[in-house]
């Protein structure tokens, strides 16, 4: 795929995205100690905010001091085409759009990690030793404790059902989730879900049935939890949805038990990277234990290194969910949300869907 194809696309489809409010366009300059020797540069591309990126950064270079990095932190939308537009600007690249990064390497974008870095990997985390996913998010829902007067928290999917055609009187207008058709993170939802249940479209016709509220971001969701106004909040990015629940105590956070989604954030080298060996170099810290105790202790990023456990760890969700985890595979099945055909299905399928129960709704016709 060239790199206009890609643009072109880029445009039109789904990207797997994180919230646009969490990604304030910022840069960030960490200089070389003194006395390190000669600095080495490292310039580091990302979708990954600095309160999470700050740690990271700052453990590498204190095993690393004469290493001088540059921080740009942007939307996954404006990195993708930052990329396209000058794929020799970055020493590491790291999104969560997971088919756009596997689109890039695919394209020969990557350049090998080399054994090294990776033999020690999951499988299911790397794609031809040159794409590898390094943090472990689930999709959640958040609940405002008012909820209790009506009705037990849902514990997954099928008790949410259960929920919104039990007391949809009193839930309508109360519940919030992504809209498909604006947004780029709730596409890809829809899209995952409606491969992994049979009952989703259900849920879909439940949450048009209580008008809900259809949004953008993750932080309009907790925006109006937070104030009361919204009871529940459906396919929250949890890695940004943790933070401002511990810090609300009427909110809870909850990972259904039945099947949960999980986005990753994706590394690669550029194979025409400025300094590949401290590019190199940093993704293999992200993929060390010492790295990954980092990310499970320092972030809400959540880390995947197999001997990382307890609080933050995949491997702690893993035990609590066992197979209800559904992290996405990194290889060519990410492309199927690029295309564009199957985009406007689903967006075709879901508004019907989502209108079907509303007495008062428009013809659905297409």
């Amino acid at each position: 795929m060239t790199p206009r194809r890609l643009a072109r696309l880029a445009a039109l489809v789904a990207l797997w995205v994180l919230p646009s409010w969490a990604h304030a366009q910022q840069s960030l300059h960490l200089p070389a100690a003194e006395g390190a020797g000669t600095p080495r540069p490292l310039v580091i591309h990302a979708a990954l905010d600095l309160p999470q990126a700050r740690p990271l950064l700052a453990a590498f270079q204190r095993r690393h001091p004469e290493v001088a990095v540059t921080y740009h932190n942007l939307t996954t939308l404006a990195l993708h085409e930052r990329f396209l537009a000058a794929p020799d600007a970055a020493d590491v690249v790291i999104s969560s759009a997971m088919p756009w990064q596997f689109a890039l390497a695919n394209a020969g974008h990557a350049r090998p990690l080399g054994g090294h870095v990776t033999d020690a990997w999951p499988a299911w985390a790397r794609w031809r030793d040159e794409l590898v996913a390094f943090t472990f998010e689930p999709i959640v829902m958040v609940v405002h404790r008012d909820l209790d007067k009506l009705a037990a928290t849902p514990r997954n999917h099928a008790e949410l059902l259960g929920l919104l055609r039990e007391r949809r009187e009193a839930l309508t207008g109360r519940v919030a989730t992504y809209d498909p058709v604006t947004s780029g993170v709730g596409r890809t939802y829809a899209m995952e879900e409606s491969r992994l249940s049979p009952r989703y479209w259900d849920l879909v016709a439940a949450l048009g049935a209580a008008e809900a509220e259809l949004v953008a971001t993750t932080g309009e969701m907790l925006d109006g939890l937070e104030d009361g106004r919204l009871l529940i909040g459906y396919n929250l990015l949890g890695s940004y949805a943790r933070p401002q629940v511990e810090a609300h105590p009427d909110l809870e956070l909850v990972v259904p038990d039945d099947y949960a989604l999980v986005t990753q954030r994706v590394a690669f080298v550029p194979r025409q990277a400025p300094h590949p060996e401290t590019g190199t170099r940093f993704v293999a810290f992200l993929l060390s234990e010492a790295g990954q105790r980092v990310i499970a202790e320092q972030t809400s990023l959540g880390a995947l290194h197999p001997g990382v456990t307890g609080p933050g760890s995949a491997a702690a969700l893993r035990e609590r969910l066992e197979d209800a985890l559904r992290p996405p595979g990194l290889g060519p099945g990410l492309l199927a949300g690029l295309d564009r055909l199957k985009r406007q299905a689903l967006l075709a399928r879901w508004r019907r869907e989502f209108r079907r129960a509303q007495p008062s709704a428009p013809s659905t016709a297409e």
